[in-house]
């Protein structure tokens, strides 16, 4: 269809399925393994240095790649021994031995990416985090884009809440387009990159569309205008305590 950006996790369990469809795919010729970008993310409970190193190494056999394109960091999980210094420390190095290529954080507040950055010796390449109409995340979002980092938006659709939105359906309907496809036309139009789940080829096929369709400006600021605040996914224990404040 031409997706070319795969986003998985240790936490996900489906590493090993994930490679054996990219070799598969690499295989029959369609893709080149350079025109892809596979990222995965480090377990919380892998988080210490030592554990990190040999999670990482884990996930890239499982992967069955050379490389790892982009390596997150899934949650700042302090209380399991996240440090910025020697868990990104460790990032680096495997930067500088070809295991990965860029480092990424997620779940990251502004206050955790000035840390991140100031202990990395590295650029930090993304901060994936929630991010849809109704978690607009905006001094984040100007933040990001400051320091050139990319935003990944994940949830960008709300699981689902923010399509029954009469504002959003109302967009919708006037520019024809799907409920989902004005949530990811409005993230892109913010310079996010959204990861959407999807359950069907049919709804591969309408989140990949939203790339090319453009929300009028007006409806832009009437998204931006929303003023529900709703965060879908906060896990025990590993969650930014800012979270609650």
């Amino acid at each position: 269809m031409g997706y070319r950006f795969i986003d998985t996790a240790q936490a996900y369990r489906n590493e090993k399925a994930v490679g054996e469809g990219i070799a598969e795919v690499i295989n029959s010729g369609k893709v080149k393994r350079e025109e892809l970008i596979v990222a995965t993310k480090v377990f919380p409970a892998n988080i210490r240095p030592k554990a990190a190193r040999r999670a990482i190494y884990k996930s890239q056999k499982s992967l069955n790649l050379e490389y790892i394109d982009l390596m997150y960091v899934h949650y700042p999980a302090f209380v399991l021994g996240y440090s910025h210094k020697k868990t990104l420390g460790v990032f680096s190095e495997l930067v500088d031995e070809g295991v990965i290529n860029n480092i990424g954080v997620s779940n990251f507040t502004i206050k955790m990416m000035e840390d991140a950055i100031e202990s990395c010796d590295k650029p930090i390449f993304a901060n994936q985090i929630e991010h849809h109409p109704y978690l607009q995340q905006k001094e984040l979002m100007e933040y990001l884009k400051q320091k050139n980092i990319a935003l990944i938006s994940y949830s960008p659709l709300g699981r689902g809440k923010v399509l029954d939105n009469i504002l959003i359906k109302n967009i919708a309907e006037k520019n024809k387009m799907s409920s989902a496809q004005v949530c990811l036309s409005w993230l892109i139009s913010k310079g996010a990159y959204p990861i959407p789940k999807a359950s069907s080829f049919d709804h591969l096929k309408d989140n990949l569309a939203a790339g090319k369709l453009i929300l009028p400006s007006e409806d832009i600021q009437q998204i931006d205008e929303i003023s529900i605040s709703k965060r879908y996914i906060h896990p025990p224990v590993v969650s930014p305590k800012e979270w609650s404040k």
